[in-house]
């Protein structure tokens, strides 16, 4: 393959993969098993905010006081929750640990100096210290 082929190749594996826009905070998608709550576009929702998986679930596990696991795409809880309350704590994730508090961009990277979480913005340069979770 040439370097066309091969860039056209990457730009469609990215473009398909994609289920956002530039920033974009999808709502949860899922129901409820028995006594479980189960979300299934967790990774979506973590790849559209930006985050890892894991840094995402451990301040939802804190908010909502509930265990949570990932198995494959499926995000479980161990408790009934609403659909309102989860959307709610994931914009409060993104207010806190994405969008830049002086430019409100989400052009933004988590950073860690000295054992100290920082929020980097990318578009403005500010750089502000976050508490770890």
């Amino acid at each position: 393959m040439n370097y066309e082929e091969l860039l056209n190749s990457a730009y469609e594996n990215v473009k398909a993969t994609s289920e956002c826009g530039r920033f974009e905070i999808l709502d949860v998608k899922g129901h409820h098993e028995g006594t479980r709550t189960v979300i299934v576009n967790f990774p979506q929702i973590a790849i559209c905010v930006r985050r890892t998986q894991a840094h995402l679930l451990k301040f939802l596990t804190k908010e909502l006081a509930s265990s949570g696991e990932v198995k494959g795409d499926r995000l479980i809880f161990s408790r009934k929750l609403s659909s309102k309350n989860i959307n709610e704590k994931i914009k409060k994730y993104v207010d806190r640990f994405v969008l830049c508090p002086k430019c409100h961009k989400p052009d933004t990277e988590l950073v860690e100096e000295g054992g100290k979480l920082f929020v980097k913005c990318l578009a403005c340069g500010e750089k502000y210290e976050v508490h770890k979770i």
